[in-house]
């Protein structure tokens, strides 16, 4: 599978890869100390902005990890040799797709059926 995209992508893709999860990670980092280094304590009012403060915190990191996820699974793909295969139709997902979202794992289609699924289930 790696033949289909040619190596030059490949390496682009990668590169974007491993500077989207170093641009993660320092945001992992930086939210979980701005958030130790807050003052606490205070009366009611300040207490309920705390427990707000840290819905927020917990929110924002699971956000961030879950996309750090994607990243690292679009890194192992590339390791195995099938990377940019899109995990609904099988086909190829679209090179100009991968460059700009190089962790996506659906091709236009792949998304469009996903998308088309969950609204159905939603109803």
């Amino acid at each position: 599978m790696m033949g289909a995209i040619p190596e030059k992508i490949l390496t682009v893709c990668r590169e974007k890869l491993l500077t989207k999860k170093s641009e993660l990670l320092n945001r992992i980092r930086d939210n979980f100390h701005d958030y130790r280094s807050r003052d606490r304590g205070g009366d009611e009012t300040d207490q309920a902005a705390d427990v707000l403060a840290e819905g927020q915190f917990l929110a924002n990191q699971d956000r961030l990890r879950h996309q750090l996820l994607e990243v690292e699974i679009a890194l192992a793909k590339i390791e195995r040799g099938i990377y940019g295969v899109c995990e609904e139709t099988e086909e190829p997902i679209e090179v100009e797709r991968l460059l700009s979202i190089p962790w996506t794992r659906l091709s236009v289609e792949g998304a469009e059926i996903r998308e088309d699924i969950s609204k159905r289930h939603a109803k």
